[in-house]
């Protein structure tokens, strides 16, 4: 293999590796470091990951659930392709999150426990990158240093979860979100600093337990990381995010739901193999005024190929 390509694919397997994955928790709060690096096109992506999170991790925090003591055990399968349009670099990926999930929580003043595993509502995206990330090929993308990067993307998530009408607590969210995102990324040298500004917007849930209908005003979310390189080729990043918004109304009365709240967490990813790479993750909430409260951990591997990738 030429060294410059070799030096190019462990970029990749570096680059590439997790900025797709995502927690199969409430995805306001995902913290996804090095989402807007540039790929080479036509590097497809396979994810298999595992988390676990503890505490008021309810799926839809936009629900009248207080008090809650839940668990989450969760896999996640996400496919992606980078691609090129129009001279710019993009990709495409979806997300399939599988939960059990487990515990105690006052569901309108009410006791509940719960107990239920099922499909979470999966995930689609697609992002482009702006400025400062050609679309290039493995061969190119071995002379391609990274400066100021400049992307945007598009989340939708569709509601086909696990969803019952007669229980508080569910997996599936039983309405469509769509998440508008801008991204930019700073290089300098080993270091590099992400910054993504996003909005996130709800349809209605009109089969809350039974016939009530839950409505949810925009979540508006800035998340920042500090990512520092390795001469492995591995990666750490300190991450942070803040979010605010998302006051609910049930059957036409305002709830006291405005989240106001702050995570910070850690990613470390490491290329283990020609196509093969892991990461290890947690994050923890450091200031919330409602919503989703808890710890997480989780760890994931990665599979990568592509017509340009070496044998």
């Amino acid at each position: 293999m030429p060294v410059p390509v070799a030096s190019a694919l462990a970029r990749v397997v570096a680059g590439v590796v997790f900025t797709l994955a995502a927690p199969a928790s409430v995805f306001a709060q995902q913290l996804e470091p090095r989402f807007y690096v540039n790929t080479p096109t036509g590097i497809n992506s396979l994810l298999a990951g595992y988390s676990y999170t503890e505490g008021n991790v309810a799926s839809d925090p936009s629900l009248p659930i207080d008090d809650a003591d839940l668990r989450t055990n969760s896999a996640v399968l996400v496919l992606a392709r980078t691609l090129g349009i129009r001279g710019r670099s993009s990709k495409v990926d979806v997300v399939v999150p599988y939960t059990w999930l487990s515990g105690t929580a006052l569901v309108d003043g009410d006791p509940v426990r719960r107990e239920v595993s099922g499909f979470a509502d999966p995930r689609f995206r697609y992002s482009v990158n702006f400025h400062g990330a050609p679309a290039l090929s493995m061969r190119e993308f071995s002379g391609y240093r990274q400066d100021l990067i400049l992307g945007g993307s598009l989340q939708v998530t569709v509601p086909v979860g696990q969803y019952d009408d007669s229980k508080g607590i569910n997996l599936g969210t039983n309405r469509w979100t769509f998440k508008p995102e801008l991204g930019l990324s700073k290089a300098w040298g080993p270091w590099s600093v992400d910054v993504a500004m996003a909005a996130t917007l709800y349809t209605d849930n009109r089969d809350f337990l039974g016939d009530g209908t839950v409505s949810q005003d925009p979540l508006y979310s800035v998340q920042t990381h500090i990512v520092r390189d390795f001469p492995s080729r591995a990666w750490l990043a300190l991450d942070g995010t803040w979010y605010r918004g998302g006051r609910t109304t049930v059957d036409d009365v305002s709830r006291d739901t405005l989240q106001r709240n702050a995570r910070l967490g850690l990613t470390l990813a490491l290329p283990v193999a020609r196509h093969h790479a892991i990461r290890i993750y947690g994050s923890t909430g450091v200031s919330t005024r409602t919503g989703n409260d808890y710890d997480e951990v989780g760890l994931a591997w990665q599979y990568l190929w592509g017509r340009d990738f070496p044998r």
